[in-house]
Protein backbone atom coordinates (compact mmCIF):
# COMPACT_ATOMS: atom_id res chain seq x y z
CA UNK A 1 0.00 0.00 0.00
CA UNK A 2 1.14 3.55 -0.70
CA UNK A 3 2.66 5.20 2.41
CA UNK A 4 0.91 8.53 1.64
CA UNK A 5 -2.49 6.85 1.40
CA UNK A 6 -5.02 7.50 4.20
CA UNK A 7 -5.00 5.11 7.16
CA UNK A 8 -8.73 5.19 7.92
CA UNK A 9 -11.27 3.52 5.69
CA UNK A 10 -15.00 4.13 5.31
CA UNK A 11 -16.61 1.15 3.58
CA UNK A 12 -19.80 1.89 1.65
CA UNK A 13 -22.10 -0.97 0.60
CA UNK A 14 -24.25 -0.99 -2.53
CA UNK A 15 -27.29 -0.38 -0.36
CA UNK A 16 -25.68 2.57 1.45
CA UNK A 17 -24.51 4.12 -1.82
CA UNK A 18 -28.02 3.80 -3.25
CA UNK A 19 -29.51 5.38 -0.12
CA UNK A 20 -26.99 8.25 -0.17
CA UNK A 21 -27.39 8.90 -3.91
CA UNK A 22 -31.17 8.99 -3.43
CA UNK A 23 -30.69 11.47 -0.57
CA UNK A 24 -28.62 13.60 -2.96
CA UNK A 25 -31.48 13.45 -5.46
CA UNK A 26 -33.86 14.73 -2.75
CA UNK A 27 -31.56 17.71 -2.19
CA UNK A 28 -31.41 18.41 -5.93
CA UNK A 29 -35.16 18.18 -6.58
CA UNK A 30 -35.78 21.87 -5.88
CA UNK A 31 -33.20 22.80 -8.54
CA UNK A 32 -34.71 20.60 -11.27
CA UNK A 33 -35.31 20.39 -14.12
CA UNK A 34 -31.83 19.99 -15.54
CA UNK A 35 -31.01 19.72 -19.24
CA UNK A 36 -29.16 16.53 -18.37
CA UNK A 37 -26.58 14.94 -16.11
CA UNK A 38 -22.84 14.84 -16.68
CA UNK A 39 -21.35 11.86 -14.85
CA UNK A 40 -17.68 12.09 -13.94
CA UNK A 41 -16.18 8.74 -14.86
CA UNK A 42 -15.86 6.34 -13.35
CA UNK A 43 -17.02 7.03 -9.81
CA UNK A 44 -19.90 9.28 -10.77
CA UNK A 45 -21.57 6.80 -13.10
CA UNK A 46 -23.47 4.74 -10.52
CA UNK A 47 -24.73 7.74 -8.51
CA UNK A 48 -25.63 9.51 -11.78
CA UNK A 49 -27.80 6.55 -12.84
CA UNK A 50 -29.64 6.58 -9.50
CA UNK A 51 -30.12 10.35 -9.56
CA UNK A 52 -31.22 10.29 -13.21
CA UNK A 53 -33.94 7.82 -12.28
CA UNK A 54 -35.11 9.81 -9.27
CA UNK A 55 -35.17 13.15 -11.14
CA UNK A 56 -36.45 11.56 -14.38
CA UNK A 57 -33.48 12.80 -16.38
CA UNK A 58 -32.98 10.88 -19.63
CA UNK A 59 -29.96 12.70 -21.07
CA UNK A 60 -26.70 11.54 -19.51
CA UNK A 61 -23.27 12.62 -20.74
CA UNK A 62 -19.85 11.61 -19.43
CA UNK A 63 -16.82 13.69 -18.61
CA UNK A 64 -13.99 11.18 -18.55
CA UNK A 65 -11.17 12.10 -16.19
CA UNK A 66 -8.42 9.87 -14.80
CA UNK A 67 -6.78 11.07 -11.60
CA UNK A 68 -6.25 8.11 -9.24
CA UNK A 69 -3.70 5.31 -9.32
CA UNK A 70 -4.33 2.80 -6.55
CA UNK A 71 -4.94 5.06 -3.51
CA UNK A 72 -2.90 7.99 -4.77
CA UNK A 73 -4.38 10.98 -6.52
CA UNK A 74 -2.20 12.24 -9.32
CA UNK A 75 -2.53 14.87 -12.02
CA UNK A 76 -5.99 14.80 -13.56
CA UNK A 77 -6.08 13.86 -17.22
CA UNK A 78 -9.09 14.57 -19.45
CA UNK A 79 -9.87 11.53 -21.58
CA UNK A 80 -13.19 12.85 -22.98
CA UNK A 81 -14.56 16.37 -22.57
CA UNK A 82 -18.08 17.81 -22.78
CA UNK A 83 -19.05 20.77 -24.95
CA UNK A 84 -20.40 24.01 -23.54
CA UNK A 85 -20.09 25.82 -20.23
CA UNK A 86 -22.45 23.60 -18.24
CA UNK A 87 -25.50 25.87 -18.31
CA UNK A 88 -28.55 23.93 -17.01
CA UNK A 89 -26.50 20.73 -16.53
CA UNK A 90 -26.02 18.73 -13.34
CA UNK A 91 -22.57 17.26 -12.72
CA UNK A 92 -22.47 14.12 -10.55
CA UNK A 93 -19.44 12.49 -8.96
CA UNK A 94 -19.12 10.02 -6.13
CA UNK A 95 -16.64 12.07 -4.11
CA UNK A 96 -14.79 15.35 -3.94
CA UNK A 97 -11.47 14.67 -2.22
CA UNK A 98 -8.58 17.13 -2.54
CA UNK A 99 -10.47 19.19 -5.09
CA UNK A 100 -7.99 18.60 -7.93
CA UNK A 101 -10.55 16.95 -10.21
CA UNK A 102 -13.30 19.34 -9.08
CA UNK A 103 -11.16 22.37 -9.99
CA UNK A 104 -10.66 20.99 -13.47
CA UNK A 105 -14.39 20.24 -13.82
CA UNK A 106 -15.22 23.78 -12.63
CA UNK A 107 -12.85 25.24 -15.23
CA UNK A 108 -14.45 23.19 -18.00
CA UNK A 109 -18.11 23.65 -16.92
CA UNK A 110 -18.31 26.76 -14.73
CA UNK A 111 -22.09 27.21 -15.04
CA UNK A 112 -23.12 23.65 -14.13
CA UNK A 113 -24.43 22.62 -10.73
CA UNK A 114 -21.83 20.27 -9.22
CA UNK A 115 -23.02 17.62 -6.76
CA UNK A 116 -21.23 14.74 -5.08
CA UNK A 117 -22.44 12.03 -2.76
CA UNK A 118 -19.46 12.33 -0.42
CA UNK A 119 -17.15 15.28 0.33
CA UNK A 120 -13.88 15.76 2.15
CA UNK A 121 -13.00 19.15 3.68
CA UNK A 122 -10.33 20.12 1.12
CA UNK A 123 -12.72 19.72 -1.81
CA UNK A 124 -16.04 20.59 -0.18
CA UNK A 125 -16.03 24.31 -1.17
CA UNK A 126 -15.81 23.33 -4.85
CA UNK A 127 -19.15 21.49 -4.97
CA UNK A 128 -22.60 23.01 -4.73
CA UNK A 129 -24.37 20.07 -3.08
CA UNK A 130 -23.26 16.94 -1.23
CA UNK A 131 -24.76 14.48 1.26
CA UNK A 132 -22.08 13.15 3.61
CA UNK A 133 -18.76 14.60 4.74
CA UNK A 134 -15.85 12.38 5.77
CA UNK A 135 -12.49 13.41 7.19
CA UNK A 136 -9.64 14.19 4.81
CA UNK A 137 -7.57 11.27 6.14
CA UNK A 138 -10.24 8.68 5.31
CA UNK A 139 -10.31 6.48 2.22
CA UNK A 140 -13.82 5.64 1.06
CA UNK A 141 -14.11 2.02 -0.04
CA UNK A 142 -16.79 2.04 -2.74
CA UNK A 143 -18.63 -1.20 -3.45
CA UNK A 144 -17.12 -1.51 -6.94
CA UNK A 145 -13.62 -1.46 -5.40
CA UNK A 146 -14.19 -4.07 -2.71
CA UNK A 147 -14.79 -7.77 -2.25
CA UNK A 148 -16.23 -9.70 0.68
CA UNK A 149 -13.41 -11.08 2.80
CA UNK A 150 -12.42 -11.70 6.40
CA UNK A 151 -10.49 -8.89 8.11
CA UNK A 152 -8.71 -8.68 11.46
CA UNK A 153 -10.22 -6.61 14.29
CA UNK A 154 -9.37 -2.88 14.15
CA UNK A 155 -7.02 -3.14 17.13
CA UNK A 156 -4.86 -5.68 15.29
CA UNK A 157 -4.44 -3.67 12.08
Amino acid sequence: MNPSAPDKTFPVSWWELHRDAKALAWRLMSLAPFKGIIAITRGGMVPAAIIARELEVRLIETLCIASYDDRTQGRAQILKAVEGDGTDWLIIDDLVDTGATARLVRELLPKAHFATVYAKPAGRPLVDTFVTEVSQDTWILFPWDTDMQAVPPLIKR
